[in-house]
């Protein structure tokens, strides 16, 4: 039976946006018409009653999967489909980077293009510590260190899943700013070419010299599940959005595609990475 455990990666579950909350109020009443209890759904579905619970109390992004099952299930003459496709209309889905972290599991592949701080997945103990010590709010001592031991376990996924294709685009000025210091610095350079040698992880610069291109409107995380699905990510200050709507994905794919054109290749952001660690 499939089900996704829940993780502590951003430290909080995500809110529960109106159009979820409508959709598992939907899905709730299809689910009792058909005169089944979630207990009793639940392996017929092959998905626990744990979370059909969560998605019809709008606190979990259904899949593709468990839609398809429930359509069939629930003779939904296709219902659920159209209504799940609303879902990726509504914007800033807040604080759902624990279900993208669910997601990046099962990730084939996971395309990061960052120009603010080096990516979770690359961060050092250092750097890692560095940035959610000075985080405003100032978490305690013990949030810190959730923080960062959540963080270092993530980092396993580079890895336990050496069939996952890793691609990260990093502007360059990120390893610039000597956040925590000169040493910090030096030690995140070096553990980043340390994971350039993995056979699954790409990852290259974007060049100052670079004036334009196709990044500039701010970050963004791609990934592709097992089923060929793919989703979407994008932080801001206080809210994130996670997308899943087609049209979205494939503008976003389209900047991704460009920008690993843009920047340096692999074998040339790393000659500069050790340029610049060098004259640390």
């Amino acid at each position: 039976m499939e089900d996704a455990s829940t993780d502590t990666y951003d430290g909080g579950k995500p809110e529960p946006s109106g159009s979820l909350r409508t959709f598992g109020a939907v899905y709730q009443g299809f689910r009792e018409n058909a005169g089944f209890t979630q207990e009793a759904l639940a392996p017929a579905i092959r998905y626990s009653a744990h979370y059909i619970g969560s998605v019809e109390q709008g606190r979990r992004l259904p899949s593709k999967t468990f839609i398809d099952r429930s359509e069939e299930t629930l003779n939904a003459n296709g219902v659920l489909r159209k209504a799940a496709k609303r879902l990726s209309r509504q914007p800033g889905l807040a604080r759902w980077f624990r279900e993208w972290a669910e997601l990046e599991k099962q990730a084939i592949s996971l395309y990061t293009y960052e120009c603010r701080l080096v990516p979770g997945l690359l961060q050092t103990e250092a750097y890692a510590r560095t940035l959610f010590e000075n985080r405003v709010p100032l978490l305690s001592e013990e949030e810190v260190e959730i923080q960062v031991t959540a963080r270092l376990e993530r980092q396993k996924l580079l890895r336990d899943r050496p069939n996952t294709s890793f691609s990260f685009i990093i502007d360059e000025h990120v390893f610039i700013r000597p956040t925590g210091g000169v040493d910090t610095v030096r030690g995140l350079i070096d553990h980043v070419l340390a994971c350039m040698t993995l056979r699954n992880v790409e990852v290259q610069v974007m060049p100052l010299k670079r004036g334009v291109h196709a990044g500039l409107n701010g970050p963004m995380q791609l990934l592709e599940t097992p089923d060929n699905q793919w989703f979407g990510y994008c932080e801001g200050q206080e809210s994130s959005q996670f997308i899943c709507d087609p049209q979205t994905i494939s503008t976003l794919y389209m900047r991704y595609a460009k920008l690993l054109s843009q920047a340096l290749t692999p074998d040339d952001s790393g000659s500069l990475l050790e340029q610049m660690r060098g004259a640390l």
